[in-house]
């Protein structure tokens, strides 16, 4: 059956996070080293540390589980540090993060033949809404997309169904009529079809796909536009 909303994750989807995150923690490592006065090994454990706290602290999987201020704060807690290098920090990764993002292959033309082939476009996403808003707009994505669910407006992070089901009630159909498109199996596919979707998983290694030939996927987004506006 034909989908009416055409759903995405948007880290590790949409663009690679990894490789934009990779740009952003080098960034955070330098400023460790040149205003904090750590080794960069002391750094990283710090990170890693705080991160740990965090979350325990939290208790369960949650929207503020990716608050990098909650996780500088901590860190320069525990380091006897200023914690006025907190917003400095939260402001360079994220800026960095941001400007390194690129859409996956073939992403924005997709988006585009979506739209102009009728169908409700949306976004499914485990963050907060700031960020991520910001990061579609620097991608230029944001105009192709009607509506975005994150974890912070469900309290409830992927694959719980909340999230699930709040996209395809914000996209006015049932969610046997949306379609989802995630690179994690446990959190976007499983969590998708748990509630009745179809689900797409992102993988652009032919050889990861291929391990699991009984799993739908995509390579990338000329395949999905083939697929959905051929």
């Amino acid at each position: 059956m034909k989908p009416e909303a055409v759903l995405f994750d948007i880290d590790n989807t949409l663009y690679s996070y990894d490789a934009a995150h990779a740009v952003a923690f080098a960034r955070l490592l330098d400023y460790g080293t040149r205003r904090l006065g750590l080794e960069q090994q002391a750094f990283r454990q710090l990170h890693s540390q705080a991160m740990a706290q965090v979350n325990a602290v939290l208790g369960r999987p949650c929207a503020a589980m990716h608050n990098r201020l909650l996780r500088y704060q901590r860190m320069l807690e525990l380091a006897g540090l200023p914690l006025c290098h907190a917003l400095e920090m939260e402001s360079l990764y994220w800026d960095t993060l941001i400007e390194a993002a690129q859409p996956s292959p073939g992403t924005l033309a997709c988006l585009r033949a979506l739209k102009g082939a009728g169908y409700t476009v949306g976004v499914g996403t485990d963050m907060t809404l700031d960020y991520q808003l910001k990061k579609l707009t620097r991608m230029d994505m944001l105009p192709y997309i009607d509506f975005v669910v994150t974890s912070e407006e469900v309290l409830a992070e992927k694959p719980e169904a909340k999230l699930f089901l709040r996209c395809a009630e914000k996209a006015g159909t049932s969610p046997e009529r949306c379609l989802f498109i995630g690179d994690s199996l446990s959190k976007d596919v499983a969590g998708a079809k748990a509630v009745g979707m179809e689900a797409l998983w992102f993988q652009p290694d032919p050889a990861l796909a291929a391990q699991q030939p009984e799993i739908a996927s995509i390579q990338d987004f000329h395949q999905l536009q083939q697929r959905l506006c051929p």
